[in-house]
């Protein structure tokens, strides 16, 4: 369709990723060019087939899915994120579909996103980050001129600290609060693959358009009991098909992850990944989502590669007029929620 906006996602599916795909899938300002996968909530072929499922649910089969690269740059073992995942990696919905359609094997992941990225019109596709950084530092170091094509990536990782949001720490039994998630002091999809993310982050090409939601804004966003009453119900007053069988699925795996998140972080569960592709609709003018950007700030971030704090993630704040990451300090919770309703409500007739 055109005037749509061309995004790519790359995902390691992961409840949050599924909501992420949901909107960057059925939201109709987006034209969705593929969805990689990578290691991260799960094994590689896991977080594959769980890309599959859901875009199979969505019955947006057409979508090319590329399985990405298995392991970090430089660390042997890729860490798996199961504990609030799932043995699956997106446990908690017995009807979710098996897969219709397999992977494309045409090509690698990264040179699928070079072409599709390269196919569109100069200064209008969008890359969204949403696992281990590695496909995406490897794009960067094959393929450099990616970054000056895009409009923009927008990152769902890192975290920040010392009171950057109003967004409550979690904090595991018998600890303190956490500065991140995979460990105290890091977020996990920085922590997977610390090296790809330094790369990513200390690109001067990519930094001036590149947007950051670390977790101090991700837990802004908690699936409450009113948000679970919306996706099953939709908004009061508006007609929907409750009876759907995408809405009991997607409700469910959200009934999951709340669940685990409460089990193990003592938190309601933040639902990450789709605030990185809604920051999209609110930048193109699409929605708005009231994203507060703090008067424009701009940050550089560096990585922890050694020792009890690697994976974090260190933000300095630049002087004004310099190039650097955008990181939002708040964003309309309810209207987000409405918009990731409005693209769930499109599966209704399915």
């Amino acid at each position: 369709m055109a005037g749509q906006i061309p995004v790519w996602v790359d995902c390691d599916p992961g409840h949050d990723d599924a909501f992420a795909i949901i909107l960057a899938a059925q939201h109709p300002a987006f034209n969705l060019l593929g969805v990689s996968t990578i290691h991260g909530n799960t094994s590689l072929k896991k977080t594959t087939i769980n890309a599959l499922s859901v875009l199979t649910a969505l019955k947006r089969t057409e979508v090319p899915v590329y399985q990405g690269t298995p392991k970090p740059f430089c660390r042997e073992h890729p860490q798996w994120g199961s504990d609030v995942h799932g043995e699956s990696g997106i446990d908690g919905a017995e009807d979710l579909p098996k897969p219709a359609v397999g992977p494309r094997t045409d090509k690698h992941a990264v040179i699928a996103m070079r072409d599709a990225l390269l196919a569109q019109p100069p200064n209008t596709a969008w890359l969204v980050l949403l696992g281990s950084f590695t496909n995406i530092a490897l794009l960067m170091a094959m393929y450099p001129e990616v970054a000056d094509y895009i409009k923009g990536l927008t990152i769902m990782g890192g975290s920040i600290g010392g009171g950057f949001t109003k967004a409550p720490p979690g904090h595991r039994t018998g600890e303190a609060d956490r500065v991140g998630n995979s460990t105290l002091w890091a977020e996990f999809n920085a922590f997977c693959d610390p090296e790809a993310s330094r790369a990513i982050f200390s690109n001067p090409r990519l930094n001036i358009k590149t947007t950051l939601i670390p977790l101090d804004v991700t837990h802004l966003v908690l699936i409450k009991e009113e948000v679970l009453d919306l996706m099953k119900n939709g908004p009061p007053g508006q007609k929907r098909n409750t009876e759907a069988k995408t809405r009991k699925i997607f409700t469910d795996l959200l009934k999951f992850f709340r669940g685990e998140y409460q089990r193990i972080h003592n938190l309601d569960g933040p639902l990450h990944d789709p605030i990185a592709v809604a920051v999209i609709l609110e930048d193109e003018g699409v929605e708005k989502i009231d994203f507060d950007y703090n008067g424009g700030e701009r940050f550089s971030i560096d990585l922890v590669l050694e020792g009890e704090q690697i994976g974090r993630t260190v933000a300095t704040k630049l002087h004004t007029g310099e190039q650097g990451v955008r990181i939002p300090r708040g964003l309309n919770v309810p209207k987000f929620w409405r918009v990731l309703e409005g693209a769930l409500s499109v599966s209704d007739k399915n």
